[in-house]
């Protein structure tokens, strides 16, 4: 991958934490750090990629299905395995919601 791509894909994400920041109520803003925000975009992607969400057939509308409750979850497993801290799947699931948003926002 060039440098550029790189410095794109840094941006991308510079620009999904600023929504994810701005659409999160006021105590979940202040409650997840940059960091983690980073963290929780690095495990969805990850979750899109190994559950095959990526590979799914559309459906008439042209979307695909993704339960948000799910990717919450997984978040929360791989969070408390590489020792990120304890996190509740239903805060997760306004981070994920706000990433998707975000996606939905650049079509």
């Amino acid at each position: 991958m060039a440098d550029q791509d790189f410095l794109n894909e840094d941006l991308d994400d510079e620009k999904t934490i600023e929504f994810i920041k701005n659409y999160l109520s006021q105590e979940l803003k202040e409650k997840f750090s940059d960091d983690e925000l980073y963290y929780f975009l690095d495990v969805m992607d990850e979750y899109y990629v190994e559950s095959g969400v990526l590979d799914a057939e559309p459906d008439s509308d042209g979307c695909v299905e993704i339960d948000l409750h799910k990717v919450a979850e997984y978040i929360v497993k791989e969070a408390r395995k590489d020792q990120m801290g304890e996190y509740d799947p239903e805060e997760i699931f306004f981070v994920v919601q706000a990433e998707l948003e975000y996606a939905e926002s650049l079509d």
